[in-house]
């Protein structure tokens, strides 16, 4: 086992991968901005150090710096967490190079489901459905629309480096397309440094469920179910449940061995996640990989109670895994509400200051992965998430229950947060019965300028 590792990251991610950690007995080393030298992850953690000033750019992204401090705190391994360096290739191949351990996949497949082009490529020839589209080089507005007028509108504009929703353009005619394909380069090489573009078709209405995988380093892979990721909001995700109810056990079943064909293709190893549409038929593609541990982990483990940050130590420390796919029962229903400081009556504004009030919901079945506290400053420079409610049940509807009842007592007081948006979303007849898409907070709840 891993005796001492970096976390590089920060917020309830960064917590969470120390409460795995101390439970392994494995120490740990904080990173943290200048903005965050009062963060939670600071305190709790074994060491700490300051990488760099509050924006991301000279600290949670500053790789000369995070390297430095790893070998200077005598560190084994760095665990990304999500976001920031999480699926930057250059990253881990120089944390190899440095004989640091990187907790997550070999640089190599980072890079190579990085590029949804080349991934959709990969999946292609291991026989896995993908959504119709085009993969090669578009060279010129012109090159695009011969290609969008071969595979038909409505389609999808989409960065091949691309991820959190950015980059992306939905068009529905030819008079459309010029004006996204340029928006979607440029926003393509703001966010990830090139502007590469692909095209697929749009699938109107669809399901986005993901399906979560385990592999060690010895070629075992298994899947842990899927979760229904079809709440979202600007291609962001909002809410997630984990069984969906839209899966019966045929589709269940034949996703979850796609899913596990899908990581083999590629080699994959540790923790990664495979994301699929499925159209109201109950035909479905593969979208894109995740090549680390997702925001949404924590309702998988809660119906298959498997510790899933362990499970990425341990395999990162070369230990095969113990589950096999035999092993994993899905019991109950799980749900995440994604707490924001933000002001969804303002366009979902950001709200940063201070936590002037706080207290969080317990009970049986009902878990907050949060890094928040009673004067926690939140700072203005990283996302507005600052904490994820979820909550446990023999089924769906016991599970929706126990949510509000969180909801209801989850009191923060000097910020405006997005808790009162998520009971609405619980409210409605059409969540209540499992009858949504990816366009149900754009279509229903009409009130927010979503």
């Amino acid at each position: 086992m891993l005796n001492k590792i970096l976390i590089a990251n920060r917020g309830e991610i960064a917590v969470r991968i120390i409460r795995a950690c101390r439970e392994l007995n494995i120490r740990t080393v904080a990173i943290y901005s200048e903005g965050d030298k009062d963060a939670l992850h600071t305190q709790m953690a074994d060491e700490a150090i300051c990488v760099g000033g509050p924006l991301s750019k000279d600290s949670y992204l500053n790789m000369a710096n995070i390297l430095s401090a790893c070998v200077l705190t005598g560190c084994e391994g760095i665990h990304p967490g999500f976001g920031f360096l999480s699926e930057n290739p250059k990253f881990a191949k120089i944390c190899k190079e440095c004989n640091i351990k990187f907790i997550g996949p070999d640089f190599e497949v980072i890079e190579l489901m990085g590029d949804k082009a080349r991934a959709r490529e990969i999946m292609k020839s291991a026989n896995i459905p993908v959504i119709p589209g085009y993969e090669g080089d578009i060279n010129s507005i012109e090159h695009g629309l011969e290609i969008a007028n071969t595979i038909g509108y409505p389609l999808m504009i989409k960065a091949a480096a691309g991820g959190g929703g950015k980059g992306i353009r939905i068009v529905y005619n030819a008079e459309e397309f010029k004006h996204n394909y340029e928006a979607a380069k440029l926003e393509s090489k703001a966010c990830f440094g090139e502007d590469k573009l692909y095209i697929e078709k749009y699938i109107q209405n669809p399901r986005h469920i993901e399906f979560q995988i385990l592999a060690d380093e010895q070629g075992n892979v298994i899947h842990l179910g899927e979760r229904e990721c079809s709440l979202q909001r600007n291609n962001q995700k909002v809410l997630e449940e984990a069984p969906s109810c839209f899966l019966d056990d045929k589709l269940r079943k034949e996703m979850g061995e796609v899913a596990v064909r899908a990581a083999k293709a590629v080699n994959y190893k540790n923790a990664g996640t495979i994301e699929f549409l499925v159209d109201d038929n109950g035909k479905f593609y593969f979208m894109e990989m995740n090549t680390r541990i997702q925001v949404e982990h924590p309702i998988t483990e809660m119906i298959t109670n498997i510790d899933i940050v362990k499970e990425q130590l341990k395999i990162a420390s070369n230990q095969k895994l113990e589950i096999t796919q035999d092993d994993v029962k899905i019991q109950g229903h799980a749900i995440e509400c994604r707490i924001n400081a933000e002001d969804p009556n303002n366009n979902f504004r950001p709200c940063p200051g201070v936590i002037s009030e706080l207290y969080v919901p317990s009970g049986l079945g009902v878990r907050v992965d949060s890094a928040i506290y009673c004067g926690y400053e939140i700072p203005p420079y990283y996302d507005s998430m600052i904490g994820k409610l979820i909550t446990y049940g023999d089924n769906r509807e016991n599970a929706i229950i126990k949510m509000k009842r969180a909801l209801d007592e989850f009191a923060i007081g000097g910020v405006t947060t997005n808790i009162d948006f998520q009971y609405e979303i619980l409210e409605h007849e059409d969540f209540v019965n499992g009858n949504y898409t990816t366009s149900f907070i754009d279509e229903k709840l009409v009130n927010y300028n979503a």
